[in-house]
């Protein structure tokens, strides 16, 4: 969620079971007091919040601590998401997600539990031999620090293709737990946009894994097909811990019903 959605998820309270683990983004556009507001009322919902923090979108030090503070303050500051962030340079100190963690600040302020991110389909701007040992030092650091850990990827559409790449995780020595990221129910042209913008798979083999029909754009498009293929290629001795995290491109809302309606299914298995 951002910090502009406290009514959305208000009003989708009731479809989302207590204790979801729910994200704070850290965009551009919004300052440090929607952000503290929003992780608040995750809490205050019953929900465990996991406050972002973007790594090139601060300018100082002394903003990094500021945040930290007041998570701290309001009790929701345990559990955080560090990304690198959108911007090409940095706006101060910390290039990167790896920095963060490295300053030392996030357990002085009580972080207990980081999230960091994975990309099973790769990034547009960075090289694979970079995303892997970004992803090993992060793990790394995260353990020597004590810090719990796990990795949240980009959403994806290819569940044999996010299946390989934790494979790989595991083959590489990363015990971190995985999340998966998966797109909530939206517009085929939405989901279309946010695959071309972050790179992920092409148009056709986007249709042809996930069920999209190109013929129809105004449609809507759900992730079943995609969760019952990671369910059916799943295996705890190659795979290690993995669970889902819902990206909600369609809204909050839709994304809870429609998570509550495949929790329902007989079939849902996954």
């Amino acid at each position: 969620m951002t910090g502009k959605d406290v009514p959305h998820l208000e009003k989708a309270r009731q479809l989302i079971p207590p204790g979801t683990r729910i994200n704070v983004t850290f965009l551009g556009n919004e300052d440090l007091g929607m952000r503290l507001a929003a992780a608040r009322a995750v809490k205050r919902f019953g929900f465990l919040p996991v406050p972002h923090l973007s790594a090139r979108r601060l300018s100082s030090r002394a903003e990094l601590e500021e945040f930290l503070d007041g998570l701290r303050s309001d009790g929701t500051g345990e559990h955080v998401l560090v990304v690198g962030g959108d911007p090409a340079r940095p706006h101060g100190p910390y290039e990167d997600a790896l920095s963060v963690i490295r300053a030392g600040l996030l357990e002085r302020y009580g972080v207990r539990h980081v999230g960091v991110s994975g990309y099973p389909e790769g990034h547009p701007a960075i090289t694979d031999r970079v995303l892997w040992a970004a992803l090993a030092d992060k793990s790394e650091a995260l353990a020597g620090k004590r810090l719990g850990g796990h990795v949240v990827t980009q959403f994806g559409f290819d569940a044999d293709r996010v299946l390989a790449w934790v494979a790989e995780v595991r083959e590489r020595g990363i015990a971190l737990p995985v999340r998966i990221g998966v797109p909530g129910p939206a517009g085929v042209r939405r989901l279309m946009s946010y695959a071309t913008r972050f790179g992920v798979g092409t148009s056709a083999s986007i249709a042809r894994k996930y069920g999209f029909s190109l013929t129809n754009l105004m449609g809507t498009a759900g992730p079943d097909r995609f969760l019952r293929a990671l369910a059916e290629g799943y295996d705890p001795d190659v795979h290690g811990e993995v669970k889902v995290h819902f990206y909600t491109f369609g809204g909050l809302g839709a994304t809870a019903e429609w998570v509550a309606r495949f929790r329902a299914e007989p079939a849902a298995g996954a």
